[in-house]
């Protein structure tokens, strides 16, 4: 995996960089670092995390609304007879490669073929384990009709895969359906899938209005003020999506990822009714054990009044009004 990563990240060429974050910095690790970590003895421990078969007792088309975790950030949400899909990645190793790159620690727990219809993708940005263009080409095939909204960058890759109805944003642009209204929001991270490509797509989070409440998903980030943004914005939602994993170690992966205390404070700056941790336990991308992010989440949580934030079973069904 810090093969993989020193392979992409190798060439600092954000002096061409198209896009940045809204501190106006692009975040940039010096080679000197990335050796650092390559060279640090490391082993953390990777365990299966517990999966559930819930989701089998449910008609994932026709039954009462709900959210599904099936693994890393892709969630399956029905909402108002509308389906969506959040970063997908269905395939057995986020990489550009098939036999190097993070494996699986778990399979999908709902497998590509056994999804019911899907109305909407959404993409936060091009890193491998969130832009996974096999299952975006095999959900397209499998749904024609469903529509893609993917980052500034991005829709030229998912044209090049003949896959249909792609539209990209920019921070703040929306997509709106009748009285469902998709907006991109900022957050702090980068984007680069390939040796030459640093920052020439966005990156960001998917604020999802519907009639009643909103539900956001904030896909890779370091902590920033883009979350109190969002909320002056948009308004509080009812659901949030955060990442708590992949943040270790913490001098090098900060600026780019939260630690689940920062991801207590997203959940709090965004006044979130409720909040699911995701980016954990499906692939090792860093260094700290599998079951340690959600450890740290409830240890995080232990004052008084503290949010409703909560750490996930795959395939469990979260029924939602």
């Amino acid at each position: 995996m810090k093969l993989l990563l020193l392979l992409i990240l190798l060439i600092p060429n954000n002096i061409f960089a198209e896009y940045k974050n809204t501190n106006g910095k692009a975040i940039e690790k010096p080679f000197k670092d990335l050796v650092k970590w390559m060279n640090s003895d490391v082993n953390p421990n990777l365990s299966s995390i517990e999966v559930s078969n819930e989701w089998k007792n449910i008609n994932l088309n026709q039954d009462n609304d709900y959210i599904i975790w099936i693994g890393h950030s892709t969630f399956l949400i029905k909402k108002a007879g509308t389906v969506i899909l959040t970063d997908p990645i269905f395939s057995d190793r986020a990489s550009p490669f098939k036999n190097i790159g993070p494996e699986r620690l778990i399979p999908p727990v709902i497998p590509l073929k056994e999804l019911p219809r899907i109305d909407f993708v959404t993409v936060s940005h091009n890193h491998y384990d969130h832009l996974d263009i096999n299952s975006l080409k095999k959900i397209s095939e499998l749904n024609p009709d469903a529509v893609f909204l993917v980052p500034a960058g991005d829709l030229k890759l998912l044209k090049k895969k003949r896959i249909n109805n792609v539209y990209e944003f920019n921070w703040w642009e929306t997509f709106k359906v009748e009285e469902l209204t998709f907006t991109f929001t900022p957050v702090q991270h980068w984007s680069k899938r390939g040796l030459f490509d640093r920052n020439k797509s966005l990156w960001g989070g998917w604020y999802i209005n519907f009639n009643d409440y909103g539900m956001y998903h904030a896909g890779d980030t370091g902590y920033s003020k883009d979350f109190i943004d969002t909320r002056l914005k948009l308004g509080a939602p009812k659901y949030a999506f955060i990442p708590i994993g992949a943040y270790d170690p913490e001098w090098f992966m900060a600026e780019s990822h939260v630690n689940p205390e920062d991801a207590v404070q997203i959940m709090i700056d965004l006044e979130a009714e409720k909040a699911f941790g995701m980016h954990w336990g499906t692939f090792a991308l860093t260094d700290e054990d599998t079951l340690e992010p959600p450890t740290r989440l409830k240890d995080s949580l232990e004052f008084p009044n503290s949010p409703d934030f909560i750490s996930l079973t795959p395939g469990k069904v979260i029924e939602i009004e």
